[in-house]
């Protein structure tokens, strides 16, 4: 089997402004990130939380819930009730807990929201001011975005290294 390179390394990707290629190309690296780690992390080790560092399971959620109060700020818009809800219970479990195929699909789902907003975002208001939070902070649409693709790229690669911190603590047959 052939690695590709990594997605910003394989060049523009029809369909979406040239000048947001780069959101475009974390948004997509997340998206493989999530799903190869998806089937490699044992079903325990989803809501662990080692050393006290937050679990893969709420990295997961994290991901697609800033993703979608971050993009609703772009757009303009004040969060929805459900959003604020989202974020209350990022890091819960759910009884039962809730599985990380569960969790990665609904950030995935998130993603390709996401994708769809930047595929269809007007670049020339891309400065446009955007206030975001309860105190109004500023930023614009273009800030926002690429945010959302940083942070995104950050939790996902805390979910690899948690993921491997796990891995090789079962493998040496720690507790």
């Amino acid at each position: 089997m052939t690695q590709q390179p990594e997605v910003w390394l394989r060049g523009t990707v029809e369909g979406f402004p040239p000048l947001l290629m780069p959101v475009v190309h974390a948004l997509l690296q997340v998206r493989e990130d999530l799903t190869m780690l998806s089937d490699r992390v044992s079903p325990s080790d989803v809501w662990e939380r080692p050393g006290g560092a937050a679990s893969i399971g709420f990295h997961v959620r994290h991901i697609g819930g800033a993703l979608d109060r971050l993009f609703a700020y772009a757009r303009g818009e004040s969060l929805s009730a459900e959003q604020k809800a989202f974020l209350s219970a990022e890091g819960d479990p759910g009884t039962p807990p809730a599985t990380l195929a569960e969790v990665t699909a609904h950030t995935i789902a998130t993603i390709e929201r996401a994708l769809e907003q930047v595929r269809a975002t007007d670049v020339s208001g891309l400065l446009d001011e955007r206030r975001v939070g309860r105190a109004g902070l500023p930023s614009n649409p273009l800030g926002l975005l690429f945010h959302a693709a940083e942070h995104s790229t950050r939790h996902a690669g805390q979910v690899i290294t948690t993921a491997r911190i796990l891995s090789g603590r079962a493998a040496a047959g720690a507790p």
